[in-house]
C-alpha cells in the first residue's frame, strides 16, 4: 500500500488504485496525509474542503466522506501496513508509516543527496527522489487554502531538487544533461532567476555560449517588461562569467552555429530554418500561372515575408488549445478555426501558436486584422489582398486591380511556398475564402466571434473553440503583470479576481492594469469592488479597452430578435436555461426563443453545455442586463410564472394522486407553451436539475416583493424533498415560510410549515418541528383548507410520536384519515393511515398497523407511488415479524428493499434494510445498507 501526493491523490495497492470517488474526498486525505500522525480538527478539514463559505451541513459531508475512506482502507486490509483512520473529538487522525508516503520518502532521499560526498552518488538519489513526482502536487484534489499552501511548499522543493540535480551533472562533466533539465523548468517557470542562471551557466559549460546569451536576454527583456525591474544578481553574475570568456571551448564556429552560407555572388545569405518536426508537413506542391504571366518557384534569395506582430506578452495556459492547433494543422492546406467570445485570447492563441512554430514556415508568415468586429470598419479585400502580394515581393505594378484576379494571384505565388497565414476578427464565411493560400503546405488560421460553420462546410475548416481560463491560468495571467511576489503575498485575494472576471483574458489583463498602476490598492480590495455586480463591468474598463467596448461590437452584429433575447436573458436569476426558460423571459416561444439562442450561440454569447440548455458567462449577463434595465420586472415576472407553471406539471406527473398545493396567483401569466413530462422519473429529473435554479429564482423572488410567487416555486418542490428529505431543504423552506407571513396568507403559512415542519422532524430537530407544527392545524382551519389540516395533523402526530405523546399523535392522525375521507381525498387518506400504522406498530399495536395498511393499499396507490407503497410494505413486513411471522415479514421487508433500491429511493431502502437487520445478520443485507447509506451521503 502506497500513499500518493506528488501528482494525482491516490492509496495504491497490490489490486491497484482505490476508488477514492468526488475531489473532496481526495481533498480530505490530502489534508489527513500532510499532517500524517497528527490530529487534524474539523476546522482545518472544513477550511481545506471549500474555498470560501461552507455550507450549513459541511460536517455531515466530512463525516460521510470519513466514513467512506475508513472503509475502502479497511476493506484494503490497511491494519496490515499500520494504517488506521480514527476519531479523536473534533478531530480525525490518519496513522500512516512514513515509508507509505511518496512525499515523506521524496524529502527523506533530498535529505540523503545534500549528505553524500560523491556527486555521482548524489545524482543516483535526486534522480530517484524526482522520479517519484507523477504530475503537479495534490492533483485531483479541490485545493482550498490550506491545501494550496502545500501544494506550493511541495513545487518549492521539486525545483530546488532539479536545481540540485543540474548542480550534480554539471560537478560530473554532464552540461548538456544540466541543460536539458533546466530548461524545461525554466520555460515552466520563467521569471524564477535561479532555473536561468544556472540553465545560462549549463549551456556556456556546454559550448553554447550563443543560447546561454539569448537565455540572459529574454530574462532581461520579460523582467523589464513586465516588472519594470532589472536582473538580479545571480542572473547578472551568470552574463558576466559569460562575458569574461568570449570563446567557450566546446562551441561550434559562429558561422556554423548561424547557419550562414555563400550565395553565387558570394555574399552571406540566412538559410531559412527548416520545419519544426511533428508540427505541420512539409512536402513541396506544383505550379501556378495567372493571367499575369507564370509564376516562377520561390528561390532562396526572395524576400521571406513575416507581417506577424509581435507574440503575447504575459501569455499563460492553454497548453490543451494549442495541441489541438497543432494537430488541426497538420494535413493538406488545413484551415484552422479558432472561436470564441469576446475577450477569450483568440488572437493571442493564434500569435503565441505562430511564433512557437515559426520554424515551420519557411516562406514567410502573413497577418491580417480584417477588424469583423469593430467600429473602425473592415478592410476591403483589395486592400487586403495588396499588401500580401506585395509581401510576397510582388512589385507594386503587377497587382491586379479586381479582387478575383488579385486573390487567383496570391494563390498562385503561395501554390509552391510553405507559409502561414493568420486572419484574425473574421466577421464571415465569405470574407475568408478569398483571403485562403493555394499551396498544399500553407496553413491558414482564422479567428472570429462567430462560429463560421459555412468555412467548415466549404472549405472542411476545423475548429478549435476558446474557452474561459481555469482560476490557476487566471492567477497565473495576474502574476505575469503584477509581478509574482505580489500575487503570492494574497493568494485567495488572487483567486478570487480571477473568478470574478470569469476567467476572461481581457477582463484579467484590465484588472492587472488597473492594480499595476495603482501599487497601494491590495488585490482584495479590488476584489470587493468587483463582487458587486453593479460596478463590475465598469472596473473592467480602462482607456479605451474593456469587456463592455468588446461585447458591444459583437451585439451590433445581432438582429433585433436576438438583441432582444439577449437583453431578457440578463434579467434570469438562474445559472442555466433551456428554450422554454427563455421564451418565458422573452415573452415569446420556445421556437422562436430556439432561434434566438442559436444566434447567440453562434457568436459565442451564450453557451450550449449541455444539448438543449444554455449558460451565460457571467460579464455577458451583466452587459446585457444593463442594455435595457427597464424590462427586468417583466422578464423577473415571466420566468418565475414558468417555474411555477413546470413545477405543477412535474408535481402531477411524479405523484399523480397528490392534491394540487394551492391556487395560482391573481396575476399569473401562463407561458406560450409548458414542458410536458413523459413520466416520473423525467420529473424527478427535471426538479433535481433545476433545484439550484428554482432556489435562486424563489430568492430573486422574495427580494423582488413577489412573494406569492417565492413560496409557491418552493413549495412545489415538495416530491423531490418527499425522495431526499435530508438534503438541507431547511433553509429554502425558511425562505418560504418568511414570504407566506410576510403575504399573511394564513393557507400558505400552513401548507410551508407542514412541510418545514416534517423536515425538521426527519433531521432530528423534533423539538423546532414541534414549535413550528402546533400553529398549524389552527391556521388551515382559519383559510379554510381542510386538507391542509389533516397534513397539518399528520405531520404534529408524527412529531408528538416520536417524544413519546402516542396518544396524541394517535388521535391526531386519526382525525387526519377522517377528514381526508370528508373531502374524498385517497391520497392524503393513505399519507394519514402509513403514519397511523406505523405510530400503532410502535405503540405495540401490530395487528391495528396491518389492519391500517390494508386500508391504505385498498385504496389503490398507483403504480408511480414507489415511495409510498415502499413504506407500507416496510410497516406491514414488520409487524408480521412482531406477530410471530418471520418469513411472511422478511419476504415483505425483502420486497421493499427491492423496489427502493431499484427505482433509487434510498430513504427507504436504508429503512426496509435495517428492519431486515433487525430480523436478520444476512451478509447481503448489510452490503445493500452500507451502500444505500454511502449513497445518501455521498448525494448530501
Amino acid at each position: 500500500m502506497e500513499f500518493r501526493l506528488l501528482g494525482t491523490v491516490c492509496v495504491d495497492t497490490f489490486s491497484g488504485p482505490l476508488p477514492l470517488g468526488p475531489a473532496k474526498r481526495r481533498s480530505l486525505l490530502a489534508a489527513l496525509l500532510l499532517s500524517a500522525n497528527t490530529p487534524v480538527s474539523l476546522a482545518r478539514l472544513t477550511d481545506s474542503l471549500w474555498d470560501d463559505t461552507p455550507p450549513l451541513h459541511a460536517r455531515n459531508v466530512i463525516q460521510g466522506h470519513v466514513s467512506r475512506l475508513r472503509a475502502l482502507l479497511v476493506g484494503a486490509d490497511a491494519e496490515a501496513y499500520g494504517v488506521e483512520l480514527v476519531t479523536l473529538g473534533e478531530a480525525y487522525l490518519l496513522r500512516v508509516p512514513e515509508t507509505l508516503l511518496d512525499s515523506e520518502r521524496f524529502e527523506e532521499l533530498l535529505l540523503l543527496a545534500r549528505e553524500q560526498g560523491d556527486p555521482a552518488d548524489a545524482v543516483r538519489m535526486l534522480r530517484e527522489a524526482l522520479s517519484l513526482w507523477q504530475g503537479p502536487a495534490l492533483t485531483g484534489a479541490f485545493t482550498g487554502p490550506p491545501l494550496r499552501a502545500a501544494a506550493h511548499e511541495l513545487e518549492e522543493s521539486r525545483l530546488a531538487a532539479v536545481e540540485e540535480l543540474a548542480h550534480g551533472y554539471a560537478s560530473l562533466g554532464e552540461h548538456n544533461r544540466a541543460a536539458a533539465l533546466l530548461r524545461t523548468e525554466a520555460v515552466a517557470h520563467p521569471m524564477r532567476e535561479t532555473l536561468t542562471a544556472a540553465l545560462m551557466t549549463a549551456l556556456y559549460r556546454a559550448g553554447r555560449q550563443s543560447e546561454a546569451l539569448e537565455w540572459f536576454h529574454r530574462t532581461r527583456r520579460l523582467l523589464a517588461d513586465e516588472l519594470g525591474v532589472d536582473p538580479g544578481r545571480e542572473l547578472a553574475d551568470a552574463y558576466a562569467l559569460i562575458l569574461r570568456d568570449d570563446s567557450p571551448p566546446h562551441e561550434e564556429p559562429a558561422g556554423r552555429r548561424d547557419g550562414a552560407r555563400k550565395n553565387a555572388a558570394g555574399a552571406t545569405a540566412t538559410a531559412p530554418p527548416g520545419p519544426a518536426p511533428d508540427t505541420v508537413r512539409g512536402s513541396a506542391g506544383g505550379s501556378g500561372a495567372t493571367g499575369h504571366g507564370s509564376v516562377p518557384a520561390p528561390r532562396a534569395d526572395e524576400p521571406h515575408a513575416d507581417l506577424l506582430p509581435r507574440a503575447p506578452r504575459g501569455f499563460h495556459g492553454r497548453g490543451t488549445e494549442l495541441a489541438a492547433l497543432t494537430r488541426a494543422a497538420a494535413g493538406e492546406a488545413p484551415v484552422c478555426l479558432v472561436t470564441g467570445p469576446a475577450g477569450v485570447g483568440k488572437t493571442a492563441l493564434a500569435l503565441q501558436w505562430a511564433h512557437r512554430n515559426a520554424d515551420a514556415f519557411p516562406d514567410g508568415r502573413l497577418f491580417v486584422d480584417l477588424r469583423g468586429f469593430s467600429d473602425t470598419g473592415e478592410p476591403t479585400l483589395s486592400e487586403v489582398l495588396r499588401e500580401f502580394l506585395l509581401a510576397l515581393g510582388l512589385a507594386p505594378r503587377r497587382i491586379p486591380e479586381s479582387v478575383p484576379a488579385a486573390a487567383a494571384l496570391f494563390r498562385s505565388l503561395t501554390d509552391r511556398r510553405r507559409l502561414l497565414v493568420i486572419l484574425d476578427n473574421a466577421r464571415d464565411s465569405a470574407t475568408v475564402r478569398p483571403l485562403l493560400p493555394g499551396g498544399r503546405d500553407c496553413v491558414t488560421l482564422v479567428t472570429s466571434r462567430h462560429r463560421l460553420e459555412g468555412l467548415i462546410a466549404s472549405d472542411a475548416a476545423r475548429p478549435v473553440p476558446l474557452d474561459s481560463l481555469e482560476p490557476r491560468d487566471g492567477t497565473a495571467l495576474l502574476a505575469g503583470v503584477l509581478g509574482e511576489e505580489r500575487v503570492r503575498a494574497e493568494p485567495v485575494a488572487a483567486r478570487r479576481l480571477a473568478e470574478l472576471c470569469g476567467g476572461l483574458p481581457l477582463a484579467l489583463r484590465v484588472t492587472a492594469a488597473r492594480l499595476a498602476g495603482r501599487p497601494q490598492w491590495t488585490l482584495a480590495g479590488l476584489a470587493d469592488e468587483l463582487a458587486d455586480e453593479r460596478s463590475r463591468l465598469h472596473y473592467l474598463d480602462v482607456d479605451d479597452t474593456g469587456v463592455s467596448a468588446a461585447l458591444r461590437l459583437t451585439v451590433q452584429q445581432l438582429p433585433p430578435d436576438a438583441v432582444h433575447q439577449l437583453t431578457r436573458l440578463g434579467h434570469h436569476p438562474g445559472s442555466h436555461f433551456d428554450r422554454y426558460t427563455a421564451a418565458a423571459l422573452a415573452g415569446t416561444d420556445p421556437v422562436v426563443a430556439a432561434a434566438a439562442l442559436e444566434r447567440l450561440a453562434a457568436a459565442h454569447l451564450v453557451t450550449e453545455s449541455v444539448p438543449g440548455t444554455w449558460q451565460l458567462h457571467d460579464l455577458v449577463r451583466l452587459y446585457a442586463r444593463g442594455l435595457d434595465p427597464a424590462s427586468g420586472a417583466e422578464a423577473l415576472v415571466g420566468v418565475l410564472d414558468h417555474y411555477i407553471a413546470t413545477a405543477l406539471s412535474a408535481a402531477d406527473t411524479a405523484e399523480p394522486g397528490g392534491e394540487s398545493c394551492f391556487a395560482l396567483p391573481d396575476d399569473y401569466r401562463r407561458p406560450a407553451a409548458v414542458r410536458d413530462f413523459t413520466d416520473r422519473a423525467a420529473a424527478m429529473r427535471w426538479l433535481a436539475t433545476e433545484r439550484d435554479d428554482l432556489a435562486l429564482a424563489a430568492v430573486a423572488a422574495r427580494a423582488a416583493g413577489l412573494d406569492d410567487r417565492a413560496w409557491r416555486i418552493i413549495l412545489l418542490q415538495w416530491p423531490q424533498v418527499v425522495w431526499r428529505v435530508r438534503d438541507s431543504w431547511v433553509p429554502l423552506l425558511e425562505l418560504a415560510l418568511d414570504s407566506a407571513r410576510a403575504l399573511k396568507d394564513p393557507y400558505a403559512e400552513s401548507r410551508v410549515r407542514n412541510l418545514l415542519g416534517w423536515v425538521l422532524s426527519e433531521e432530528g430537530r423534533v423539538d423546532e418541528a414541534v414549535a413550528l407544527l402546533e400553529r398549524s392545524p389552527g391556521l388551515a382551519r382559519q383559510a379554510g383548507d381542510r386538507l391542509g389540516e389533516a397534513t397539518a395533523l399528520i405531520n404534529l402526530a408524527v412529531v408528538q410520536a416520536e417524544q413519546g405523546g402516542f396518544g396524541a399523535a394517535l388521535e391526531g392522525c386519526t382525525r387526519a384519515v377522517g377528514l381526508a375521507r370528508e373531502e374524498h381525498d385517497a391520497h392524503t387518506e393513505m399519507l394519514a393511515l402509513q403514519h397511523l400504522a406505523r405510530m400503532q406498530l410502535t405503540a405495540g399495536r401490530p395487528r391495528d398497523a396491518l389492519d391500517s395498511v390494508r386500508q391504505a393499499l385498498d385504496l389503490g396507490p398507483e403504480p408511480e407511488e414507489v415511495a409510498r407503497r415502499v413504506l407500507l410494505l416496510t410497516v406491514s413486513g414488520e409487524a408480521r415479524v412482531a406477530l410471530g411471522d418471520e418469513s411472511e415479514g422478511l419476504r415483505l421487508l425483502g420486497r421493499a428493499a427491492g423496489d427502493a433500491e431499484r427505482v433509487g429511493y434510498d430513504e427507504g431502502a436504508v429503512r426496509a434494510l435495517a428492519a431486515l437487520l433487525r430480523v436478520t445478520g444476512r451478509p447481503e443485507y448489510r452490503r445493500r445498507h452500507e451502500q444505500a447509506v454511502r449513497r445518501l451521503t455521498d448525494g448530501a
